[in-house]
């Protein structure tokens, strides 16, 4: 049976979403073991009004949360019996096999390199959430905002991390990459952008296809997104934006007279059909990649959906064995060789 720990004070709508998240899971999965890390009290009231298997979920008390606004490394250090720090230190003694969390994400950042480690041979552990895109599916990318100043090793890194989880977790055999960049020639982007997009063409393990537009997160023809956590953090946010002004301009639009109103009701399968294609809560959170574990960061206002579907993502991970495939392919490759070849190309 698969366990998976989860951070239920963690997040906007703590514990309850996480609670019906949790349950939900449950019901769709009969091999998965919960442990819900956090005040005991709230989470039982939560779950009374619940019908789940209680030979499957676990609670485990803890008397202290980590706020959004808390400096991270203070309050991993300092709040031993945070809901956050036991979830995972449950994770780093064996005691389940993945961990899901909405809370401060510099804290689940921190926790997982300070408590859990990273993964022998990892330069930097990533962030990797998918995007969706036009084709029905999603476009990972990696990184979103866990590194915000990288080298090309680093970014060599998250293609060879992102190419393992989609792989393992999502059954893409060869995954497509992409760099994101301000134009698709060898010559365009800033130096990180020319050394990693030269290095990246040198990696035989991995299916490489050059430079890629930010456009082409959505609207491309790639599988993976590979970038800074800079620039991947602005991405990831105006799609979020463009996502909510195109919603917000259909609504206003559509209740403007008695005609856009019977034309919204006309049109109401399609635009259930857009909405479920751009949904975020249907994909689930961020897998942080390069840990000895797999770790899933929701976002701080998550809901149960996306919490189920982020538990199902933890498990997926572990019964894919994902972080000894991603070892594998860091092995894979001549780290040294790596390093001079960057090195030239920079002299």
């Amino acid at each position: 049976m698969t366990k998976i720990v989860i951070d239920a004070m963690g997040g906007d709508f703590a514990p309850k979403q996480q609670v019906l998240g949790a349950v939900e899971a449950l019901k769709k999965d009969k091999d998965l073991y919960l442990i819900l890390c956090g005040d005991k009290a709230q989470i039982k009231a939560e779950l009374s009004a619940c019908k789940y298997d209680p030979s499957r979920l676990e609670i485990v008390h803890t008397t202290e949360v980590i706020g959004m606004e808390e400096v991270p490394t203070k309050a991993v250090k300092t709040k031993k019996d945070s809901s956050t720090v036991v979830a995972f230190r449950l994770l780093k003694e064996g005691k389940a096999d993945g961990l899901v969390s909405s809370g401060s994400t510099g804290a689940v950042l921190t926790a997982g390199v300070l408590i859990l480690g990273r993964l022998k041979g990892v330069s930097r552990p990533a962030l990797c959430p998918i995007i969706p895109n036009h084709r029905g599916g999603g476009t990972f990318l990696c990184d979103c905002g866990a590194n915000l100043e990288c080298k090309p090793i680093n970014l060599v890194h998250f293609a060879l991390m992102a190419s393992a989880y989609a792989q393992t977790v999502y059954g893409i055999e060869k995954p497509s990459i992409g760099l994101l960049n301000n134009g698709t020639e060898d010559h365009k982007g800033l130096i990180l952008q020319q050394e990693s997009n030269a290095l990246l063409q040198k990696i035989d393990c991995i299916n490489y296809a050059g430079n890629r537009e930010g456009r082409d997160i959505m609207f491309g023809d790639v599988d993976v997104m590979v970038a800074d956590g800079f620039t991947g953090n602005i991405a990831m946010k105006s799609v979020e934006g463009c996502g909510k002004a195109v919603s917000t301009i259909m609504k206003r639009e559509f209740k403007r007279n008695p005609f856009t109103m019977l034309c919204a009701l006309l049109s109401g399968k399609i635009l259930k059909n857009i909405k479920k294609g751009l949904d975020y809560e249907g994909v689930g959170g961020a897998m942080f990649l390069g840990l000895t574990k797999a770790v899933v960061k929701g976002h701080g206002n998550s809901k149960a959906r996306s919490f189920a579907v982020s538990i199902s993502q933890a498990a997926s991970a572990a019964r894919g064995n994902m972080t000894e495939k991603i070892k594998e392919m860091i092995d894979s490759v001549d780290l040294h060789a790596i390093q001079a070849q960057s090195q030239e190309i920079a002299e």
